[in-house]
């Protein structure tokens, strides 16, 4: 409609001609159509040269009688033609066409030039006339006449038919589309060269039209018991009788219509990736985008080229999802391809269907022309069958990047983003920490009813994006592509640490429960670069008993550290936080065991609060040592225990249920990396056993250490019982791991 109404402007009519509007009036049209009509008219008026000798305007309104709104030799002016127009006042009363064809037979045009310039009347009007308008049409027509019929609201075609000049196609418009019709009317004028385009590249070409008719028909609807008599007899017979309702429907009849068109900003196609191209008058656009690239020019991708990451799309494709719940995730994956891609794009993408089993369909990074991408996704076939999300993320972090996986420092981020509307006929959590510990980041889109399982999946919240509809989908992709490119580092990065997790691993928890407390432990150690040189893990469970998992120095990979958590205890009886914090001061945070001197310590102690009444001491000495102490209480209330032992600093983080624990992940990791960056006294905790004395001197540390022994940590029997204290020195072990780097202890 804007190229229409912008080629419409570019036509001039400035010859000599009298043009009068005639104007249906009745109550079958309408006042809301002959609002339109009036506005169809102005829009004519202004392609025309209106004065005494160049174009001349009149307008007359008919219903049961005509009545002249004015001559045409009454105005000289667009404007005020226009206006008059606009006080054109709606008449009522029946549509007697006929009766207003005939009167302008007797009278002529008022105010016209008669057939000294060509004549030309525009009728507008419904077609549903009262009386005969074929005859008087058509000696009008004789006379030199040229008559357009336009139709407002639901016309009649064939009266419009009989009213319209030769070749009808061409003189039969539509006013309820006032652009399109002003545009047809003004394209046959200047066939006739009345009128001229001011541009010679513009074109009058025909194209495929609709006209709509509203009509009422009679439908069978059945058939009913009826009753009737017999001829001859007095019977009374039954028989069943059909019986119809009336309806009314519209009716579409495919025409040819003749439009002027001109050359246009948006012929060039500039909205890239489905974007509409709407024309600002003869050259001005702006683009209408698909919602992933909304706010670009032109449409253009989104995606930052500095995002270096590796995608593999995870489609449901089993007998749950149905056909149009895979298509649309086909067409959510193309959307996001064209709005990510392009040629300084450092992004991969690959495609895997599962239902029963996983297919890799289009294994990442194997197409770099995105229209070869988009082509290899048409032809992903819809599988059907179970739905097992699990088998599949187990899959997934087996084969799921295939040789497309890069190692080392060059690997950029992998990702893998799972869509499904279709819960899990399996087990998906066991496979998504798997996933997980492989270094996966997993992004989750779905519905509503499948947000709790996603989250277990990926691992919180954040990482879940839920749409509520097929056009809530597309809308996701831009905040898809924010989580892809914007994750945060890691844990602390290269910062040293040594950092104990101290589990409730008794009956007031339960199984269940400390489940999920060893999920929690597991995703939180996913942020950490776990080494011998940057982040060490320790894990102490305690219930009926208090018993080291794994130390300090027990494990020196990530992964590793992940299948010991997995493989912790859980022990029951009634626990003691008190103890196991005296555990971990005297049998984990020491340096026989690998604590490292003057490396940051920490203890997350994860409990409901049930045996922690005697945990304030033991906690004091732990923090006296210098080893940072965060208790994340679980439960609906916080009990006071807990909060004694939260300490002066209230390191506290109330969880409400232990299903909410993964909520609270960034946070402990928050309050972990900056305990981290805490200075450091190197003699706390001591390194010196057997009562040894730890004395700082010059950035580094020595040990005098007890008769009895020696040793740089006093760690020795000495020969001579009664031999002198036995003295160590150190240098500052920070400065140490600046000189060997990551290669070693």
């Amino acid at each position: 409609m804007g190229k229409i109404s912008a080629a419409s402007k570019m036509i001039w009519c400035s010859a000599a001609v009298d043009i009068l509007f005639l104007i249906d009036g009745s109550y079958s049209v309408g006042k809301g159509s002959f609002e339109r009509s009036k506005r169809f008219a102005t829009m004519v008026c202004d392609a025309l040269d209106i004065s005494p000798e160049r174009v001349r305007v009149g307008a007359m309104q008919f219903s049961s009688v005509p009545r002249l709104e004015f001559p045409l030799d009454s105005f000289s002016s667009q404007q005020e033609v226009k206006a008059h127009v606009r006080r054109m006042v709606f008449k009522g009363g029946r549509t007697q066409t006929g009766l207003a064809l005939k009167h302008l037979l007797r009278k002529g045009f008022p105010g016209g030039r008669n057939a000294s310039v060509p004549q030309i009347l525009i009728v507008v009007t419904d077609g549903r006339s009262q009386g005969h308008v074929a005859l008087p049409a058509k000696q009008l027509k004789e006379r030199g006449v040229t008559i357009f019929a336009v139709g407002v609201r639901f016309p009649r075609w064939e009266e419009l038919h009989a009213l319209a000049s030769e070749p009808r196609e061409q003189h039969l418009l539509m006013a309820e589309q006032a652009e399109d019709a002003t545009n047809g009317l003004l394209s046959t004028l200047s066939r006739s060269a009345l009128c001229a385009v001011a541009s010679p590249d513009c074109r009058v070409q025909p194209h495929p039209c609709e006209r709509r008719t509203l009509e009422t028909v009679r439908e069978r609807v059945g058939s009913a018991l009826c009753w009737r008599g017999s001829r001859g007899t007095d019977a009374v017979l039954a028989a069943l009788c059909p019986f119809s309702s009336w309806k009314r429907v519209i009716l579409t009849h495919p025409a040819t219509c003749y439009r002027t068109t001109c050359p246009g900003a948006c012929d060039s196609q500039p909205c890239q990736n489905g974007g509409t191209c709407v024309p600002e008058g003869l050259d001005g656009y702006h683009c209408l985008c698909p919602p992933a690239f909304g706010g670009e020019a032109n449409c253009a991708p989104k995606l930052s080229p500095e995002c270096r990451v590796d995608v593999l799309f995870l489609l449901d494709g089993s007998g749950r999802t149905t056909p149009e719940g895979f298509l649309r995730a086909k067409a959510f994956v193309k959307r996001f391809v064209q709005a990510s891609l392009g040629e300084d794009s450092r992004a991969r993408v690959g495609v895997a269907r599962y239902s029963g089993e996983l297919a890799v369909a289009v294994p990442v990074g194997e197409y770099q022309d995105v229209a070869a991408l988009l082509w290899s996704l048409d032809g992903i076939p819809f599988g059907g069958g179970a739905t097992l999300t699990g088998r599949a993320l187990r899959q997934v972090a087996e084969r799921g990047f295939g040789s497309a996986t890069r190692t080392g420092q060059d690997r950029p981020l992998r990702a893998v983003v799972l869509l499904t509307e279709s819960p899990s006929q399996d087990d998906v959590a066991g496979p998504a920490r798997r996933a997980r510990a492989r270094e996966l980041l997993l992004l989750g889109v779905g519905t509503e009813a499948v947000r709790a399982e996603l989250e277990d999946i990926t691992g919180g919240p954040e990482r879940v994006l839920v749409y509520t509809g097929p056009h809530d989908l597309f809308r996701q992709i831009p905040e898809l592509q924010e989580k892809l490119c914007s994750q945060p580092p890691p844990g602390c990065q290269a910062q040293s640490l040594d950092l104990v997790f101290m589990l409730d691993a008794s009956a007031s928890v339960g199984p269940k429960n400390f489940a999920q407390m060893q999920s929690f432990v597991r995703n939180c150690t996913l942020r950490f670069d776990v080494n011998p040189d940057v982040t060490q893990v320790g894990l102490v469970v305690f219930g009926s008993r208090v018993r080291t998992a794994f130390g300090l120095d027990a494990h020196v990979t990530r992964a590793a550290v992940l299948r010991a958590v997995s493989q912790a205890p859980y022990l029951g009886g009634v626990g003691s936080a008190g103890t196991a914090l005296l555990h971990t001061h005297d049998k984990v945070m020491t340096v026989q065991r690998g604590a490292r001197p003057g490396v940051p310590k920490a203890v997350v102690v994860l409990t409901g609060g049930v045996g922690a009444e005697d945990a304030a001491v033991p906690v004091q000495k732990l923090r006296d040592d210098g080893v940072s102490v965060l208790v994340l209480g679980v439960g609906p209330v916080l009990r006071e225990a807990l909060r004694r032992l939260a300490g002066p600093r209230d390191s506290l983080i109330h969880v409400a249920t232990y299903a909410d624990l993964r909520y609270h992940q960034d946070a402990l990791i928050e309050w972990i990396c900056g305990e981290a960056k805490r200075p450091v006294n190197i003699c706390k905790p001591s390194p010196c056993m057997h009562e040894g004395s730890c004395i700082l001197q010059n950035g580094s540390y020595r040990c005098e250490c007890q008769a009895g022994w020696q040793g740089p940590h006093c760690g020795n029997r000495s020969l001579r019982g009664d031999a002198p204290k036995a003295r160590g020195s150190h240098r500052d072990p920070s400065q140490q791991l600046l000189r060997t780097g990551h290669n070693g202890r």
